[in-house]
C-alpha cells in the first residue's frame, strides 16, 4: 500500500508536468498547496494473497492531477481555514444576542415567501398542476390553485402570518436563490443551499438568526441539544452568527441501503444439491479482480441470525479461495455458464463459512446475520445477468441500476454505494466530497487515489455488464420499470420511497420482495489500524441538510413586523407542535382519541402520532404511497425545518419495515458504524459539518473555481455532468477527452 501511494505521488508529479495542467496552486493566501495532506482512505488492492497488477495505476494519478488542476487543492485549502476556525469556535463558542429583544408583529403581518421544494408542485400554495379544478382532501377541504396548503393554513391561522406566494419552483434551492439573490428586496423569505445562504449572510444579505435567539426559545432549545448541529450552521466565528434556519430529513440515522430483489437471491443461491436450469447465458469475460483477499482468513462481525447477539464470522480464503479469482480462473479456461457460476458461488458459500448458512446460502446477502463483501457480490451479479431465463423468462437482466438512470442526481448514487463497497469517504459527504481523516484535517475524495480505485473497479462492473445498459447510455427509465418489468435486481436509495413498489401488484407479484440488504462488509482506515479493519461502515448518516430558509434583510428592511413575523415562524416550526405540523401536517390528518388527543406510538423511544385511516388511505391513493411525495404535494409539510421519520416510518411498506429492521439491529448492537453528530475522539468518526464559515475573500476565491461549482465537473445536480458517473461509465478514458 505503502509503496503504490509512493508510486501514486511520484506519477502525480510527472503526469502534471507532461500534461502541462494549468493550476491556480500559487494564490497570495496559499503560497503552496499542491500537496496532498496525507492520510488513508482505504479501497482499492485485494488486501491480501496474490498481488495482481491493476492496469489502471497510472490512470489514477492521472486523475488526481486533473482534478488538482479545475481547483480541488484550493478548494480544500479554503475549506480547511475555515474548519480549523470552527474548531477553534468549538472550543470557546461566543454568540451576540440581543438581550430582552421581543417578538411583536401586527395580525395579518404579510411575508412574501420564496420557499418551498425545488419544483412547483411542491411550494407552500397549490399549482395548477396538482389542484387542477379543485382538489378535495382527507381534511375535507377542498382546495384550488393559489391557496395555501393544509399545513400552511394552519401555521397561518396558529401565527395571525399572512402569506404571499413568490416561490418560483426553480428546480433546486440553489436554483432559487440564484434567481432571487440579485432582488432579494421583493421577498422576505427564501430557499437556498447552506452555502448560498451563510455566504449570503457573510455579504449582509439575509439576517443573523443568532442575534435574536433569546426570542426564539424553541429554536434556542434545539440549538443547545443538538451541539453539532449549532456547529453545522455556524456561518461566522467571530460573532456565532446564524444565517439559515437548518432542514432535517430525518437526523442521526441512516439514510440510503442497498435494495436487492431478495426473491431471486433465494432463487439462486438457497436449497439442496446443485443449481439446475434449461437455460443460462455465458458469463462475460472477466473485467473485475478481487479487492478482498485471495488467501487467509479474515473475520467479520455479525448479528446472529435472531439479531439478539454479536457472533463472529470467519470468511475462509484457504478453504474457498477468493470466489472472484475463482471465477476468473474459470473463465480464462474456457466459457462458463450461469448455471456453473451459481454452483460456483454455492460452493464456495459453504466452503468459505464453513457450512454456517447451510441450505439457506441467501442469508449471507439477504439474512439478519449478512456478512457480504464488493467481491460477493460481484459474483452475485454474475449469477444475475446470466440467468434471466430463470429470473424473468427473457434474455436480460440488469444488475445494478439507479432510480433514474438518465438523471444525474440520482446516477451519483452509483458512486456513493461504490464508496461502501470499497471502503472510500467522501463520496456520500454532507458537503460536497469533504471528510475527516484520522489526522484531523478535511480530505477531499477528489483528491484521494483510493476514490478513483473505487472507480475503476466500478467500471470494471460495467465492462462485465452488470451495470444496467439504461444507466450506462443515460436512458429514461426508473425503479418502477426496473421493478415491473422483473429487469433489474438491486440499487442503492431510500428505503421507504423505493419498497413501497412492494405493495402495487402491477409491479411486484406476490411472493417477489424488493428489499434493503445489510450494509457491505469493506476494508475501511479508521486510524485504528495500520492495515484497516474489515467492517461495515456507512457515511450515509442524516445530519443537517444541505438546503434551508433564510430571512432576506432587503426584504425586511426596517420592518419589524416583517422581521419578527419571519423569525416567528422558525421558532414556532421547532416547538414541539411546529415539528409535528411540518411533518405530519394538521390534526385533521392525525388520528387522534375521543378527548381530541393524539392516538400515538412508540418510535425510536418516541410517543409520536398515528395517521389518520383517511390520510392513509389518500396516501396511496395519490401517491403511490410516497409520503414525501404527498406530504409535499398536497399537505405542504416536510418543506423544510424538522421531518419526522415517524409518519415516512408508518407508510413503509412490510416489507421495507422487514429490511430496515435488519439494518435498525446491527445498528443497534454496534455493527454498522457511522459519522457521529459530534465532535469525536477519533476525528475520522465525525461528520462533516453541512457548511463552513468560510469568509467573503474565501467565497470569492471558491466562487472563481468554476470547474468544482454545483454546474461544474463534479456536480451532483439534476441535467448535469460528474466525472465520477463517467468514469464509471467510460472508463478513465473521460480523462483524456476533459
Amino acid at each position: 500500500m505503502k509503496t503504490r501511494r509512493l508510486l501514486a505521488l511520484l506519477l502525480v508529479l510527472a503526469i502534471s508536468m507532461s500534461l502541462v495542467l494549468t493550476s491556480c496552486f500559487s494564490t497570495p493566501e496559499n503560497p503552496d498547496n499542491g500537496g496532498e495532506q496525507g492520510g488513508n482512505t482505504g479501497g482499492g488492492g485485494n488486501g491480501g494473497g496474490e498481488v495482481i497488477v491493476d492496469p489502471n495505476a497510472e490512470n489514477y494519478a492521472a486523475a488526481v492531477a486533473l482534478a488538482k488542476s479545475w481547483g480541488t487543492a484550493d478548494y480544500l485549502y479554503y475549506k480547511q481555514n475555515a474548519y480549523d476556525r470552527l474548531m477553534g469556535y468549538w472550543e470557546n463558542p461566543t454568540s451576540e444576542s440581543i438581550t430582552g429583544y421581543q417578538l411583536t408583529y401586527a395580525e395579518g403581518t404579510v411575508l412574501r415567501m420564496a420557499t418551498g421544494y425545488n419544483n412547483p408542485n411542491t411550494g407552500l400554495f397549490f399549482d395548477a398542476d396538482t389542484a387542477g379544478e379543485g382538489i378535495t382532501l382527507a381534511d375535507g377541504n377542498t382546495y384550488n390553485a393559489g391557496d395555501l396548503k393544509p399545513t400552511w393554513v394552519a401555521v397561518s391561522e396558529k401565527l395571525g402570518i399572512t402569506f404571499e406566494d413568490k416561490w418560483m419552483g426553480s428546480g433546486s434551492a440553489q436554483k432559487e436563490f440564484n434567481y432571487w439573490q440579485e432582488q432579494l428586496d421583493k421577498v422576505d423569505m427564501v430557499s437556498g443551499t447552506a452555502t448560498q445562504l451563510s455566504e449570503a449572510g457573510v455579504a449582509g444579505k439575509v439576517v443573523n438568526l443568532a442575534l435574536y435567539l433569546d426570542a426564539m426559545p424553541n429554536f434556542k432549545a434545539y440549538l443547545d441539544a443538538n451541539p453539532i448541529v449549532r456547529l453545522s450552521i455556524t456561518g461566522d466565528v467571530s460573532t456565532g452568527a446564524i444565517y439559515y434556519s437548518p432542514y432535517f430529513d430525518g437526523v442521526d440515522d441512516i439514510e440510503r441501503m442497498p435494495l436487492m430483489r431478495t426473491d431471486w437471491v433465494e432463487k439462486l443461491l438457497n436449497g439442496e444439491g446443485e443449481f439446475t436450469a434449461a437455460a443460462s447465458k455465458n458469463l462475460a469475460a472477466s473485467v473485475y479482480t478481487p479487492y478482498m483477499p485471495t488467501s487467509g482468513k479474515v473475520t467479520v462481525d455479525a448479528a446472529s441470525k435472531d439479531g439478539s447477539k454479536v457472533i463472529s464470522l470467519t470468511k475462509d480464503y484457504d478453504a474457498a479461495g477468493n470466489i472472484v479469482k475463482v471465477m476468473n480462473d474459470a473463465l480464462a479456461a474456457g466459457n462458463v455458464t450461469g448455471v456453473q457460476a451459481v454452483n460456483m458461488l454455492r460452493d464456495y458459500i459453504d466452503e468459505a463459512y464453513n457450512g454456517y448458512y447451510g441450505t439457506n446460502r441467501a442469508d449471507l446477502f439477504i439474512g439478519q446475520d449478512a456478512a457480504w463483501d464488493a467481491d460477493e457480490l460481484v459474483a452475485l451479479l454474475r449469477c444475475v445477468v446470466a440467468n434471466p431465463q430463470t429470473l424473468n423468462g427473457t434474455d436480460t437482466v440488469s444488475g445494478l441500476f439507479s432510480r433514474e438512470d438518465n438523471n444525474n442526481q440520482r446516477r451519483i448514487d452509483m458512486f456513493r454505494f461504490a464508496g461502501t463497497l470499497f471502503g472510500v469517504r467522501g463520496l456520500e459527504s454532507r458537503q460536497d466530497y469533504l471528510y475527516v481523516g484520522t489526522d484531523g484535517l478535511l480530505h477531499d475524495a477528489r483528491q484521494e487515489e483510493d476514490t478513483y480505485v473505487a472507480l475503476a473497479k466500478m467500471n470494471a462492473m460495467a465492462a462485465e455488464g452488470l451495470i444496467a445498459t439504461s444507466f450506462i447510455n443515460s436512458e429514461e427509465t426508473n425503479t418502477k420499470a426496473m421493478l415491473k418489468g422483473d429487469a433489474g435486481f438491486m440499487h442503492y436509495d431510500y428505503n421507504q420511497t423505493q419498497t413501497i413498489h412492494n405493495g402495487d401488484a402491477t409491479v411486484l407479484s406476490e411472493g417477489e420482495k424488493y428489499m434493503a440488504v445489510m450494509v457491505p462488509v469493506a476494508r475501511w482506515y479508521d486510524g485504528t489500524s495500520e492495515d484497516g479493519v474489515y467492517m461495515r461502515f456507512t457515511e450515509s448518516w442524516r445530519s443537517v441538510k444541505t438546503d434551508g430558509w433564510a430571512i432576506s434583510l432587503a426584504g425586511v428592511g426596517n420592518d419589524k413586523n416583517k422581521l419578527d413575523a419571519a423569525l416567528k415562524l422558525i421558532d414556532f416550526a421547532y416547538s414541539e407542535e411546529g415539528q409535528i405540523l411540518m411533518s405530519y401536517g394538521p390534526d385533521a390528518f392525525i388520528k387522534t382519541n375521543d378527548d381530541g388527543s393524539y392516538v400515538e406510538f412508540n418510535f425510536n423511544g418516541k410517543w409520536m402520532p398515528v395517521i389518520a385511516d383517511a390520510t392513509f388511505a389518500e396516501l396511496w391513493e395519490k401517491a403511490g404511497g410516497n409520503y414525501t411525495n404527498y406530504a409535499r404535494f398536497y399537505l405542504g409539510s416536510t418543506l423544510s425545518f424538522v421531518k419526522s421519520q415517524a409518519f415516512e416510518y408508518q407508510c413503509t411498506h412490510a416489507v421495507g419495515k422487514e429490511g430496515a429492521g435488519k439494518i435498525s439491529v446491527a445498528i443497534g448492537l454496534g455493527l454498522i458504524k457511522h459519522p457521529k453528530l459530534a465532535v469525536t475522539e477519533n476525528p475520522w468518526y465525525s461528520i462533516v459539518p453541512t457548511s463552513l464559515p468560510t469568509n467573503a475573500a474565501e467565497n470569492d476565491a471558491i466562487a472563481a473555481l468554476t470547474e468544482l461549482s454545483a454546474s461544474g465537473k463534479f456536480s451532483q445536480s439534476k441535467g448535469n455532468e460528474n466525472l465520477f458517473v463517467d468514469i464509471i461509465c467510460e472508463g478513465f478514458t473521460v480523462i483524456e477527452k476533459k
